[in-house]
């Protein structure tokens, strides 16, 4: 009796599971409810959110004006309330910290004088990049990596995450993370919704995937490259909105955040805080 429960006991502690299926090369078949391997991240372990009756809603994230005491947004403390048990989060853990990140669908030419600055001020970052990002700035990704910053998933294609299909929409996080693991060793955590539009089955799925969904505290009109936004108006704008806990969503096309971001990293520093990565 004693063999019996132990061999139990062994095959049991082996046994995890996750929704999302890591793209098998040899087989056309996609799933999301298949059992985890190690291509696929490695989060704590949490319980699988069902995600058979969950809303397909879409909600396109943004911040009203509301803020506390303390300049934190009212809206991200309200989703965090709504949405913290699909994983995901709106600012981030420490208030003492700041967290900065940066979407990376195509290159300008800025990312590395952006690297340039966060090196020279020691300052560890978040870059959200798409497959294509990864796929054509090699050099760029790894020196990320080899800079103590952090390769964030955004897809591979972009897609607004409620338009599509759960399969797909598990195939856009896993496509890529795989793609990352292969290419660069790195294992991704941390996932952020192209366009910031999600459903709470999207979230669902996310966390299922073993990802968490990172949103933001803080955004502004950066991300055009024909409009870019004045240097001190911006300058000042980026310091005046530092909160406790702020996750700070910039472009790294945008000029006006190259010239700034020393400026900005002193300014917010001045105020107290310090500099975290997103965990």
């Amino acid at each position: 009796m004693k063999r019996i429960i132990a061999v139990i006991l062994i095959f049991s502690s082996v046994l995890v599971f996750a929704s999302c299926k890591s793209k098998d090369k040899s087989s056309e078949e996609e799933s999301v409810s298949v059992s985890r391997d190690d291509t696929l991240p490695t989060n704590e372990p949490q319980e699988n959110v069902p995600i058979d009756g969950l809303s397909d809603k879409k909600f396109g994230w943004g911040l009203g004006k509301s803020r506390n005491e303390k300049n934190i947004p009212t809206d991200a403390i309200n989703a965090f309330e709504k949405y913290g048990k699909y994983n995901s989060m709106f600012l981030g853990g420490n208030p003492d910290k700041i967290y900065l990140t940066f979407d990376q669908g195509y290159e300008e030419g800025y990312t590395s004088k952006i690297l340039d600055v966060l090196k020279e001020k020691h300052v560890p970052a978040v870059f959200f990049c798409t497959a294509d990002y990864v796929r054509d700035e090699p050099e760029l990704i790894r020196r990320m990596i080899d800079e103590g910053h952090a390769i964030g998933n955004h897809t591979v294609n972009h897609p607004s995450m409620p338009d599509i299909s759960a399969e797909v929409c598990a195939q856009e996080i896993t496509d890529l993370h795989n793609m990352v693991l292969e290419e660069f060793g790195e294992t991704m955590t941390l996932f952020r919704p192209p366009m910031g539009e999600f459903s709470e089955k999207t979230l669902a799925i996310t966390k299922n995937c073993g990802y968490k969904s990172v949103f933001w505290s803080f955004a502004y009109a950066d991300w055009d490259t024909k409009k870019q936004p004045e240097i001190e108006p911006s300058k000042k704008k980026v310091i005046n909105a530092a909160h406790p806990g702020a996750i700070y969503l910039l472009h790294g096309v945008s000029s006006t955040n190259t010239e700034i971001l020393g400026d900005v990293i002193d300014g917010i520093r001045s105020k107290g805080f310090e500099f975290d990565l997103v965990k």
